[in-house]
């Protein structure tokens, strides 16, 4: 069982930065997974960036590869996302999510919210134009 707190959303200005975190509980958080989607207003939740147990592997979404940079600190049990050059199309709820030790190696599976067991409340980010 893994629990998810995510913090750090706030309202910027466009160009700006922010720096999420999502602190976990549990045993097994080094070996989980970590990812981050998140959700706009009358969308899907889409996937964001996504960092294997170990921190050595990380992938991104199109939308946010080069602006954003994913991160874990696994003796600290958080996870972070660091997000510059912020748009307004990035303003949506981002959760925090926990996968198996494997997720991240399952090829386009590992860009779906199914593959990802825990979830964190979520987090506002907001950016204005």
């Amino acid at each position: 069982q893994v629990q998810l707190v995510e913090s750090g959303g706030r309202l910027v200005q466009a160009g700006g930065s922010v720096r999420l975190s999502c602190a976990a509980s549990g045993r097994t958080f080094s070996q989980n997974t970590m990812a981050w989607f998140r959700q706009a207003p009358g969308k899907e939740r889409e996937f964001v960036a996504g960092i294997s147990w170990s921190g050595r592997t990380t992938y991104y979404a199109d939308s946010v590869k080069g602006r954003f940079t994913i991160s874990r600190d696994n003796a600290k049990n958080t996870v972070y996302l660091e997000m510059n050059s912020l748009k307004s199309e990035d303003t949506a709820v981002y959760y925090c999510a926990a996968g198996t030790r494997e997720t991240y190696s399952r090829g386009s599976s590992r860009y779906s919210a199914s593959e990802y067991d825990y979830w964190g409340q979520g987090t506002q980010v907001t950016v204005s134009s």
